[in-house]
């Protein structure tokens, strides 16, 4: 091939590649400028209406500027419950998945046809379920428990898939040393590969708190609307997002506005406050 053309090969490679960088760049900077967009606009308009009476106050009604600690409690709860039922199963699930199972056997793609039909359901059909199944048939009645068994079956897809695909991230070589110097099945997982595999685990557990926290439909359906803070698992109790669904059917006045945003800005902090508390736990553990 002539230099000449060569040349001209190589510079519309090199053309096609900073117009690839530049896509990619572009791509994640418009998706940073959504969410500083999203969180400017709730903070700037809710921020100001923010104050430690609204925080800790008790709720009174919606025309009015009123406490929200009930529901912050409630949230509180039902995410640190939820995450308690479907933590374990998830993780599990995926180390049978990765570590015992055989990628070709029927039982993991019947377990992975089941998990990926998990995902695909709109959660208002988890609700419905919750609603006939742990609230009528079961007998909890409207509880945080019901709406933490209800969220935990909806957000269990998303700890199996991601810590599986975090335990296979971990080197081959890592089992392979572990076998070599006479180590057992359970030793090398619980020492090596889980270790190794955390941050990825952590990223499942900050993905399914944000899904908690961000439902409404379930939790209305099963924990119901009690604006008290919850004294047992038994109990009703509302959360910020349904809290935050309530207001904005009535929003007839400013003052009704600017609970709305107050709450919603209450929420993010919320949600940002979780996801660094699980990431510091997570640097923790990995020390």
């Amino acid at each position: 091939m002539p230099k000449f053309t060569q040349s001209i090969s190589m510079l519309t490679r090199k053309r096609k590649d900073r117009l690839l960088y530049c896509a990619i760049w572009g791509s994640a900077g418009i998706t940073i400028l959504f969410l500083l967009w999203v969180v400017w606009h709730i903070l700037a308009n809710g921020l100001s209406h923010v104050s430690w009476e609204f925080i800790t106050g008790a709720y009174t009604r919606i025309g009015e500027i009123s406490g929200i600690w009930a529901m912050i409690v409630s949230t509180v709860y039902m995410v640190l419950l939820s995450l308690t039922f479907a933590a374990p199963i998830g993780i599990m699930t995926a180390i049978y998945l990765t570590e015992y199972a055989s990628p070709v056997s029927k039982v993991v793609r019947v377990i992975r046809f089941c998990t990926e039909s998990l995902a695909g359901i709109p959660s208002i059909v988890y609700g419905l379920f919750g609603m006939t199944f742990f609230v009528t048939q079961l007998g909890l009645g409207f509880s945080i428990l019901s709406g933490a068994l209800t969220l935990a079956m909806l957000i269990l897809p998303v700890i199996i898939r991601t810590t599986e695909e975090a335990l296979m991230s971990v080197p081959m070589s890592y089992r392979e040393g572990g076998y070599a110097l006479g180590c057992s099945k359970i030793y090398i997982i619980w020492r090596l590969i889980l270790p190794s595999a955390l941050p990825g685990i952590v990223n499942s557990i900050i993905l399914s708190t944000g899904r908690v926290v961000g439902e409404s439909a379930p939790v209305f359906l099963t924990a119901g609307m009690v604006t008290q803070i919850p004294e047992s698992v038994m109990d009703s109790g509302r959360t910020l997002t349904v809290h935050l669904y309530k207001l904005t059917q009535e929003l007839f006045t400013q003052n009704e506005w600017d609970q709305a945003y107050a709450t919603a800005t209450i929420l993010i902090v919320l949600v940002l406050m979780l996801n660094l508390a699980t990431k510091l736990i997570a640097t923790k553990l990995n020390k």
